[in-house]
Formats: C-alpha cells, sequence, structure tokens
C-alpha cells in the first residue's frame, strides 16, 4: 500500500467549488463529496487542514463593481466564507470526521477565533480545522490566507482545487489548444500571471519554499492521490 508523501496539508477550496454547476450558493452533493474525500484523506493519518473562499455568495472585488466600499465589501466577503466554512464542518461531522472553525474575525457564537496554538492543538487531537474569514483583513485574498496559514501551520503542501485538471498556458475552456504544465516555478507563475494564486501568495509560498499543487477537484478521489504522491495536476515549487 502506498504511504502519503505529505504528513499535513492545506486544501484550498474557492466557494466556486462547493456550488457546484448551479451558479450560486450550495450543492449539498458537491459538499457531501468533498467530505468524504477529507476524511478518505484523514485516514491515511494525514493532517487535513481546509481554507476557504466565499466567491459563490459574495465577492469583494465585484462588490466594489456595485459601488460599495471595497473595504466593506471585502468584509461582506469574508462573512461569505464563514457560511461554507460551517456548511463544511456539518458535512464532515455527519460522517464522523471531528472539526473545528476558526475565524479570523471573532464571531464566537459560531466559530473559534484563530489562535494558532490551539489550531495545532486540534491537528495534534486528529480534527479537521477548517480557517474562514481569511486574513481578517480587507484587500488580501483567500489565497493570501490559505498561503499565510499553511505557513503558520507547518503544512508540507497547499492543495489548489480547481475546476480543471492544472495550470494551462491559457484558459482550456476557451482555447482547445492551450497547453497543460505539469511543473512550474513560482517565478514564472507571477511573471507570467498564470492565475494559480495570486502575487502575494505565490510570493509567500517561493519565500518558505512552500510547493503547491492544483488539481481538479471535480473527479473524486484526486485529493487522495495528490497525497499518495500520484502525478496528477500542475506542481508549482
Amino acid at each position: 500500500m502506498k504511504k502519503p508523501i505529505y504528513k499535513r496539508i492545506v486544501l484550498k477550496l474557492s466557494g466556486e467549488a462547493l456550488q457546484g454547476n448551479r451558479g450560486f450558493g450550495i450543492d449539498a452533493d458537491i459538499v457531501a463529496s468533498i467530505a468524504q474525500q477529507i476524511k478518505d484523506v484523514r485516514s491515511l493519518g494525514v493532517d487535513v487542514v481546509c481554507v476557504i473562499g466565499g466567491g459563490n455568495f459574495f465577492r469583494g472585488v465585484e462588490g466594489e463593481k456595485g459601488g460599495i466600499d471595497r473595504a466593506a465589501a471585502d468584509y461582506i466577503g469574508m462573512l461569505a466564507t464563514i457560511m461554507n466554512g460551517l456548511v463544511m464542518s456539518d458535512a464532515l461531522e455527519k460522517i464522523g470526521v471531528h472539526t473545528r472553525v476558526q475565524s479570523a474575525l471573532e464571531i464566537r457564537a459560531l466559530c473559534e477565533p484563530y489562535i494558532r496554538r490551539r489550531a495545532m492543538r486540534h491537528l495534534e487531537k486528529g480534527r479537521v480545522v477548517i480557517f474562514v474569514a481569511g486574513t481578517g483583513n480587507p484587500y488580501f485574498t483567500t489565497d493570501t490566507a490559505a498561503a499565510l496559514r499553511a505557513v503558520e501551520m507547518n503544512a508540507d503542501v497547499i492543495l489548489k482545487a480547481t475546476k480543471v485538471d492544472g495550470v494551462y498556458d491559457k484558459d482550456p475552456v476557451k482555447h482547445k489548444n492551450a497547453r497543460k504544465f505539469s511543473k512550474l516555478n513560482y517565478l514564472d507563475v507571477i511573471k507570467k500571471q498564470l492565475g494559480v494564486m495570486d502575487t502575494t501568495a505565490t510570493s509567500l509560498c517561493m519565500d518558505n519554499k512552500l510547493p503547491i499543487v492544483v488539481f481538479n477537484l471535480k473527479q473524486s478521489g484526486n485529493i487522495r492521490r495528490v497525497v499518495l504522491g500520484e502525478k496528477i495536476g500542475t506542481v508549482v515549487s
């Protein structure tokens, strides 16, 4: 039996990943599928941290275009990530996976405030820790939050779950001749603006030698495959 190549992972889930084909909100079947995949990875003895976006409900950048103050719009987006985190926590708890939701914004009735040492302790006890509300600051994306939390939690890798099977030189949905990269370095991602993660997040990963694996979340079992070292998706290192 293959052994995991990572001991601790940060799974970055976009809000869009949770909406499936609905276009808005939550697809319960998709959430249940992701929860089962996380449970499978936990059964391998791998620590799992989740960082969740909120684009299925609200995006700060889009809110700004609609006339909302950018900082206020970003805070609204953070509230959307909290909703998604609670949904994911509920799905995991229903299948016997113990979780803790920690928020960069204090909402004590719903989740714990982010405290690094407490989060580390939860991981030591085998719980899945779900980080929400990004970094707690406007103008910073949940990608940057994922990079920051990954470094703070001493994670081995960030798994960036997307709708496509890796990173391409152009949009594979719009261009049939799009070329997929199997490996990239951080500077290529930044210089070519490939959209793996934003520049701040990529730079933070580069400074801390933290690899990023971009893969297709839609194919069930892919999280486990990445953890076991199968060559899928695109590796940025």
